[in-house]
């Protein structure tokens, strides 16, 4: 399975990606993404089985993204913050982790 990490932060980059090593390593990390507008670009042009999203980039809400692309893959939210949840089911949402995770 394909999987594109969107996040700006590095340290939630790496604990994510041990984890998945951990639980699920047939998951394969094709992409590490940090802004909307790096995500956009990438998106445009590659697919993923999978996205995992943190909801406040450098450049704006991860949710800006489905503006701009059509998102088919499910998405699982990463996040420090509870008060998205509920948006976060209209865009694809299949999961929402509050950080910090284990």
């Amino acid at each position: 399975m394909k999987a594109a990490i969107i996040e700006d932060e590095p340290l939630a980059i790496a604990e994510l990606e041990n984890l998945l090593g951990e639980v699920a390593p047939d998951v394969r990390i094709v992409a590490r993404l940090d802004s909307v507008a790096e995500s956009v670009r990438w998106l445009r042009d590659n697919s993923a089985d999978l996205l995992f999203m943190d909801i406040h980039l450098g450049d704006g809400q991860s949710f800006d993204i489905f503006e701009e692309v059509k998102i088919t893959a499910p998405v699982i939210f990463i996040t420090a913050y509870d008060e998205y949840a509920l948006k976060a089911f209209k865009f694809q949402g299949v999961d929402y982790i509050l950080k910090p995770f284990d």
